[in-house]
């Protein structure tokens, strides 16, 4: 069974006489960035002068540099911006400014799996990887409680990455709930898949084909968004809180047994043999690959899909009924 790492297994002494760079101050940026200077830790922050990000970074209290200027004062350097944008930051800014001994972070691992970032071999990498959004590892700290993080090493110069990734894990809170190790590939390939499979692709799919059924067959637009959409977040949430048997267990025996007898007519063999080939394609590399190609040229396919769904007719129904539901705000 995987072991699970929580603070009495870790020490988080190691990064206290180090100097950490968050490279980025965005959600995750900030709550890293906060979390591991009220844990002890000497931080530098780097961001983009004259953005609202660089602003909010001087209302938290710290001084926001340029990337190569916090890079050269780092020990550690955590590069938290967005995967399309760390290569280009990289190689401008960190790599002039590695030194033997000094160690380099991620909390997703795409760059270094698909080789967009490759350090020099005198460098420790490791990643961190809290499994919720900024706000919500930011205010779990505040409550004196953590939110799960995975961990890796990538690469072991020094012989200590691993007591630096699991500390810095500490300094976040994620040893207050728990802390488990993967690797970047394990990470990378599971978190493309879900959000493509699943979370992302699989759900949107799956809401917009449901509404355009049941208005294809006469039904109110707005009957259909209830139904297919906003309702989505009670049986999320409960998912979320209680698991699958826990949800089936709250919602009417109606709704159980129409779930058990009828989800997986929607959700076919086939439905998972095409789940497979995404997976092969995340693992051999093409999606990102892909996705690299289509950033090189400018995006061209993802703004035109971009622009096409926020067409679909559930985005237009959606928009009016929200405006009658001011708790959504």
């Amino acid at each position: 069974m995987t072991k699970v790492y929580y603070d009495k297994d870790v020490d988080v002494n190691i990064l206290k006489n180090k100097t950490v760079a968050i490279i980025g101050y965005g959600a995750q940026g900030r709550a890293q960035a906060l979390n591991l200077k009220e844990s002890g830790i000497k931080v530098i922050v780097a961001e983009l002068k004259g953005t609202a990000n660089y602003e909010q970074a001087k209302k938290d209290g710290f001084e926001p540099k340029d990337a190569s200027g916090a890079c050269a004062e780092a020990d550690v350097i955590h590069i938290l911006t967005q995967d399309t944008i760390q290569p280009k930051v990289y190689e401008e800014s960190i790599k002039p400014n590695l030194k033997a001994g000094k160690a380099l972070g991620f909390s997703h691992g795409f760059n270094i799996r698909f080789g967009q970032i490759v350090a020099p071999e005198d460098i420790d990498v490791y990643m961190v990887a809290p499994k919720g959004p900024g706000t919500l590892v930011r205010e779990m700290y505040e409550q004196k409680k953590g939110v799960p993080c995975l961990f890796a090493v990538h690469q072991d110069a020094t012989k200590n990455a691993r007591n630096i990734a699991l500390a810095y894990a500490k300094a976040l809170g994620g040893t207050r709930a728990g802390v488990l190790e993967t690797t970047f590939k394990e990470e990378t390939e599971t978190d493309l898949f879900g959000e493509q499979v699943v979370l992302c692709g699989g759900v949107t799919a799956l809401v917009q084909k449901g509404f355009e059924t049941l208005v294809e067959a006469g039904y109110q637009p707005q009957i259909a968004y209830f139904e297919c959409l906003h309702e989505l977040k009670l049986i999320t949430d409960l998912i979320y809180s209680k698991g699958i048997a826990g949800m089936r267990h709250v919602v009417s025996d109606t709704a159980e047994y129409g779930d058990l007898t009828r989800g997986k007519r929607i959700i076919t063999d086939q439905t998972k043999k095409e789940m497979k080939k995404i997976l092969a394609e995340i693992q051999s590399g093409e999606f990102a690959q892909e996705w690299i190609s289509e950033n090189k040229a400018g995006a061209p396919k993802f703004k035109a899909l971009r622009a096409q769904e926020k067409e679909h007719p559930i985005e237009k129904v959606g928009q009016k009924l929200r405006e009658m539901m001011p708790w959504i705000k």
